[in-house]
C-alpha cells in the first residue's frame, strides 16, 4: 500500500506544506503527518478527501507507487487521465526510462513491427527495443518512433522513421491528424485520421497518396494510437508533380498576362 508515500510525494510535487494540505482538508497538521509517516490508518472518508484534493483516484493512491512513474505518466494523471476515474478499457503502456527516470523514445524498426503488435504491453519486450533521445521534445509527453514502409503516405518516403506522441484519450483526436495506429489485424499503420468514435465507434483512415482508398476501423480493433510529431529520413521527399504542374500553369498564365499588358501599353 503506497498511500502514505504517495500523499507526501504529491504534496511536495505541488509545492505545498503540511499546514497547507491540513488546512484544505480540515484536519490537524499532526494528523496529516501521521498519515504521511504511515503511523495513522486512513478511513474511507479520509481516502475520499485526499482523492478529491489531488484529483487522483483512491485505487491509484493506494496501489501505485507514483514516485516510480516517469514524468509523462504523472502529467497524464494530473490532467485527469486516470483510468480508475475515467473507467472503460484500461490501456497500460509499457515503457522504459533512463537513469534519471525520464522516458526514453523506443525504436520499433521494420523487423520489430510484427512482434510489437503482440508484445506492445509486455515490459520485457519493450525493454529490449533500442532507445534514443530527442532533446527538443517535451519531457511531459511519451514518444515512440516507428519505421514505416510502403508508399501510402508519400511524400514521406518509404522506410522513414516516424515519431509519435502517445494518445491516452482517443476522443481528443482531431480530424486530419496523422497518427500511427496499432491494430489487431493490420499491424502498424500510418494514416491521416478522421475521428468518428463518438458517432459510430470508428476511425476513418486516409492515405496521403490518393491512389489508396480510405477505410474504416473499429476502436475495438485498435490497441494504441500515437499522434504524428516528426519524421526522419535519409531520402529527400519526392516532388509533388500535381502541385508542380499547377505551379507551371500559373507561371505560364502570368507570362501571358504580362505580355498582354505590354501590348496594351504600346
Amino acid at each position: 500500500m503506497y498511500f502514505s508515500s504517495n500523499i507526501k510525494f504529491l504534496r511536495k510535487r505541488k509545492g505545498r506544506t503540511q499546514d497547507d494540505v491540513a488546512f484544505a482538508l480540515n484536519m490537524k497538521r499532526s494528523t496529516l503527518s501521521g498519515y504521511e509517516n504511515n503511523v495513522a490508518r486512513p478511513g474511507v472518508g479520509v481516502l475520499m478527501a485526499f482523492s478529491d484534493y489531488f484529483k487522483i483516484a483512491i485505487d491509484t493512491l493506494v496501489k501505485i507507487n507514483l514516485a516510480e512513474l516517469p514524468e509523462s505518466q504523472l502529467t497524464q494523471l494530473e490532467r485527469g487521465y486516470d483510468v480508475f476515474i475515467n473507467g472503460g478499457n484500461i490501456r497500460i503502456l509499457a515503457t522504459t526510462v533512463d537513469n534519471e527516470n525520464e522516458d526514453n523514445i523506443e525504436l520499433v524498426n521494420e523487423k520489430a513491427k510484427a512482434g510489437y503488435t503482440c508484445g506492445f504491453a509486455d515490459p520485457e519486450y519493450i525493454k529490449v527495443l533500442p532507445t534514443f533521445k530527442l532533446p527538443f521534445l517535451s519531457k511531459e509527453r511519451k514518444y515512440r518512433t516507428f519505421q514505416i514502409s510502403g508508399d501510402s503516405m508519400l511524400p514521406i518516403p518509404d522506410k522513414s522513421w516516424v515519431t509519435g506522441e502517445y494518445i491516452e484519450n482517443w476522443n481528443y483526436i482531431k480530424d486530419g491528424q496523422p497518427c500511427i495506429v496499432i491494430t489487431l489485424d493490420e499491424g502498424i499503420v500510418f494514416k491521416v485520421v478522421e475521428n468518428k468514435i463518438e458517432k459510430d465507434g470508428q476511425l476513418h483512415l486516409h492515405s496521403l497518396n490518393k491512389i489508396y482508398e480510405p477505410y474504416e476501423i473499429s476502436v475495438k480493433d485498435i490497441k494504441e494510437i500515437w499522434k504524428f510529431v516528426n519524421f526522419i529520413s535519409s531520402e529527400i521527399p519526392e516532388a509533388n508533380t500535381e502541385k508542380d504542374d499547377i505551379a507551371q500553369e500559373v507561371r505560364a498564365l502570368r507570362k501571358e498576362v504580362k505580355a498582354i499588358q505590354m501590348k496594351l501599353e504600346i
